[in-house]
């Protein structure tokens, strides 16, 4: 080979090198989530995401949608995103069976996926990213238990489970959490309950019906989040119980922070979103470059990073919460909550 050969090839070397620089930095990017039962998607988890990219990629393109729990609207986004261009799609599933076509669809034109939040079973995707929801589920339930047996509630009393969509894989992780924090902790459980779509109206409405049905044998509800925990606080209070039996949640929601404030809600779980989002967006970038993702566990045959969470009571609620930032007194210790706010101390 002459020198100018090599310089030639040299030169075509460095610019195929340049432009696959230039296209992983312009690279675009989905976000897509699942419902609008949740605040969290649009104040927290997107937010987060999309910090994290300006910050380690400020030229890509980052879309951002949310399926409002429609399967066919989320495959419509899905399939639009890949039309436009997108090389990583984080994907928080409305139907975790369904989402194995969608997966299936994005790797046979070399497009990754990143599921979030909730696993596809049926298929594995390139990476996972979530708090450890079966953990969640545990937890709650444990922390539930130790509460009634605290407060003297004997053995054999009765406890509803509501859990959350059924079409969602993380719910159902969930749920096996509690059934396995439920176990051998002499309780009793009265009725279970699978919430389409996570609609708190719908566990409301189940939860007043079970009100009807059991009556006072209710003495503790194992919620699978914060919206189906407020369903069921709402319906005992339209039904005119006083005071209402605990009642656990999970996602720590402004309006979960101020029930357990008001003792109307005994648990949530401490999970800020932005922490799952910032590192979806670090896997994403990993994934944009060619890089293999360090997995620090696997769960359905994908490589995994779960985050483990906190459990939330009115003991701990200012040291978890307010010390540490998540939401401030400003947000959440307003009206009728600012003597809550006083008597826990996290305000003067």
């Amino acid at each position: 080979m002459t020198f100018r050969s090599i310089l030639l090839v040299s030169a075509a070397a460095g610019a195929l090198c340049a432009g696959s620089a230039f296209a992983q930095d312009a690279a675009t990017v989905a976000f897509l989530m699942p419902d609008q039962a949740s605040t969290r998607y649009e104040n927290h988890d997107y937010p987060g995401f999309k910090a994290e990219m300006e910050k380690l990629c400020p030229t890509c393109t980052v879309i951002y949608q949310n399926a409002n729990a429609d399967t066919a609207l989320q495959q419509q986004q899905f399939n639009s995103v890949i039309a436009q261009g997108a090389k990583v799609i984080v994907l928080d599933p409305v139907d975790s069976a369904a989402a194995a076509a969608l997966v299936e669809i994005a790797q046979s034109q070399d497009v990754k996926v990143i599921a979030y939040d909730r696993p596809i079973p049926a298929k594995p995707a390139d990476f996972y990213v979530s708090f450890d929801n079966e953990g969640i589920g545990h937890a709650i339930a444990q922390s539930l238990v130790a509460h009634m047996k605290a407060s003297g509630v004997p053995e054999g009393a009765g406890v509803l489970q509501i859990n959350g969509s059924p079409t969602d894989a993380a719910a159902g992780l969930i749920r096996d959490g509690i059934h396995r924090g439920l176990k051998d902790s002499g309780y009793k459980t009265l009725a279970e309950f699978d919430t389409p779509e996570w609609a708190p109206p719908k566990a409301q409405e189940w939860a007043a019906g079970q009100i009807t049905r059991f009556g006072a044998d209710i003495k503790g509800v194992v919620a699978a989040n914060d919206g189906t925990g407020g369903g069921a606080i709402a319906a005992f209070k339209a039904a005119g119980v006083d005071p209402v039996p605990p009642v656990t949640g999970n996602d720590a929601t402004i309006a979960a922070l101020q029930l357990i404030i008001s003792g109307d809600q005994y648990n949530t779980i401490s999970k800020p979103s932005e922490i799952v989002a910032a590192a979806a967006a670090r896997v994403a970038v990993q994934l944009l470059k060619g890089e293999t993702p360090e997995a620090k566990t696997s769960l359905y045959d994908t490589p995994s990073e779960l985050f483990v969470p906190a459990v939330v009571t009115a003991e701990n609620i200012k040291a978890e919460i307010f010390d540490k930032k998540i939401q401030t007194a400003d947000e959440v210790c307003t009206g009728e909550y600012a003597e809550g706010c006083k008597t826990l101390g996290i305000t003067q």
